[in-house]
């Protein structure tokens, strides 16, 4: 045990002098709390050596080192010689690999020394997390992605566990029904509009089944709690504000109050489906505002699109300005380079004619090489940070361009649905209109036989007889009138003179549907006075 504690010390002394030394600067506090995974590791490794494997105390040392110790030194080596530039090289993955391999090791040993079953996942699980928190900081040292690389789509036990986990939610979330690109914001939001809309709806039956008259109190408290649960949840939905939730409350509240209509449609009349289809979703007003939401959006994008633009713009003219204050400093540079040169060729020549000045004029030589590379350094470095700035304003132009690139396409995408949208906004008014027009004509034919006799009598008794049977058939459970052949066959008359009678039989049907019309139809001809 003696031994266990001074490997531990050791390990801890070494830990902490390494984490003060440049050496390993920014791993980070997690390698202090790995330190007691790591003592956890050992103590299990201790007993496999001595109980298990049966090795002396000396060798069990020797042991640990081999495991536990070279798995440490494996991964705060690989925290050293990491580079961000180079990411993961084929060094790395394999001090990376045989690393893991021998916590895996440390983990099979440390189950099998577990004095229960209990235990044993606990104490497998220690190698690993001691390693895992140092590798948590390697992976934030190396977090830029080569271009090259793509570890997520190669083959493997973990992208099989993966790929079978993400088909098996896919497959919940449609057995379910549910979107799962949709926000819990979203969410809500939905669930709050149909709040309200249940109990605005349940607020209504109230008002319907209350007594015209004088109501109970129990009646009249019943009525107030619901008005104010009611009024609680119309604005916890920002109906008022929100313009998507009031259009889903007003859905919601045609769905539940016209769901009778819906029961007793019929279905075989494709126009009055589509009709009260229409009216459910609330169609045209829904339109409307999605035509305006996609016309302010559009703006939006056009505008962001302009001032991209001329944010790309400006950026050009800076990198033109920068480039050309490199160009003027490199000509300056090159000026007191050829001065500098000049000079000293005319202190050579000085130095040919005057024997007494020669250390004078050796000296002003090695002040003018002296210039000279000064100069030469300071052109290089105008020079190199000219280009540093150009190459940094060429890569915002480049950024600026791409989004403009993209801000145009999402305008372009926008004003083509603002486009459908007004078509079918169009069509939708066109039909409207249509039946507009299909109805006044009705009611003008209608109102033509509205002055006729509805209960004619004829002359003739074949006419009258057949009067009868015409009324008979059209009244009939299957409302269809006779033909021409029939009346003359049932009448003894001549075809011509039955199609004549359909005619006035027709007619004179129209005058009594007109005299005796619905309360509905005569509220829209104007003619109910009641």
């Amino acid at each position: 045990m003696a031994i266990v504690v001074a490997v531990l010390a050791l390990v801890s002394w070494g830990m902490s002098r390494l984490r003060k030394s440049v050496w390993l600067a920014g791993i980070g506090p997690q390698a202090v709390v790995a330190l007691g995974g790591v003592a956890v590791s050992v103590h299990g490794l201790w007993g496999f050596a001595l109980q298990t494997a049966g090795l002396p105390k000396l060798l069990a040392g020797a042991f640990i080192a081999v495991f536990d110790a070279a798995e440490m030194t494996l991964l705060v080596m690989m925290y050293r010689t990491a580079d961000p530039k180079q990411g993961w090289t084929p060094e790395l993955r394999l001090m990376h690999r045989t690393a893991w391999l021998l916590v895996g090791f440390s983990a099979a040993m440390n189950a099998v020394h577990a004095p229960n079953w209990w235990a044993r996942p606990v104490l497998a699980a220690i190698p690993g997390l001691a390693a895992w928190l140092i590798e948590l900081q390697l992976r934030s040292k190396l977090h830029r992605e080569r271009p090259d690389q793509d570890d997520a789509a190669r083959p493997g036990p973990a992208r099989l566990v993966a790929l079978l986990w993400q088909h098996a939610w896919a497959a919940l979330f449609a057995l379910l029904g549910l979107d799962a690109r949709t926000s819990s914001s979203a969410v809500a939001r939905a669930a709050l509009a149909q709040r309200a809309a249940h109990r605005v709806y349940r607020l209504r039956l109230a008002l319907e089944t209350a007594p015209s008259g004088g109501s109970s109190r129990r009646a009249r408290r019943r009525l107030r709690r619901l008005r104010g649960r009611a009024q609680k949840a119309l604005d916890s939905a920002d109906v008022a504000t929100d313009t998507g939730q009031s259009l889903a409350l007003v859905r919601r509240l045609a769905a539940l109050t016209r769901a009778d209509e819906v029961a007793r449609l019929n279905f075989a009349d494709a126009p009055a489906v589509l009709e009260m289809i229409e009216d459910l979703a609330v169609t045209p007003a829904a339109q409307r505002v999605e035509s305006s939401v996609l016309a302010e959006r559009a703006d939006a994008a056009r505008e962001e699109a302009e001032t991209a633009q001329r944010r790309a713009e400006d950026a050009r003219k800076e990198a033109e300005a920068a480039r050309k204050r490199a160009d003027e400093a490199l000509g300056t540079a090159q000026d007191e380079l050829e001065a500098v040169r000049e000079e000293h060729a005319a202190l050579l020549q000085q130095r040919e004619g005057v024997d007494g000045a020669v250390e004078a004029a050796r000296q002003r030589a090695e002040d003018a090489r002296q210039a000279e590379q000064a100069a030469r350094k300071r052109a290089e470095d105008l020079i190199n940070a000219a280009q540093q700035e150009a190459e940094q304003i060429r890569t915002t132009v480049d950024g600026e361009q791409q989004r403009l690139d993209k801000l145009t396409a999402d305008a372009d995408a926008l004003q083509q649905a603002h486009g459908a949208a007004q078509t079918a906004l169009q069509h939708v008014r066109d039909q409207i209109e249509e039946a507009a027009a299909l109805r006044d004509r009705l009611l003008g034919d209608i109102a033509e036989h509205a002055g006729s006799d509805p209960d004619p009598v004829f002359k003739s008794e074949a006419k009258q007889a057949g009067w009868q049977l015409y009324l008979d058939s059209v009244t009939s459970g299957h409302g269809s009138e006779p033909s021409a052949a029939d009346l003359a066959q049932l009448c003894s008359v001549d075809p011509g003179n039955a199609r004549n009678w359909l005619r006035d039989f027709r007619a004179a049907r129209a005058a009594q549907l007109t005299a005796h019309q619905p309360r509905a139809l005569a509220a829209v001809n104007g003619t109910d006075r009641s």
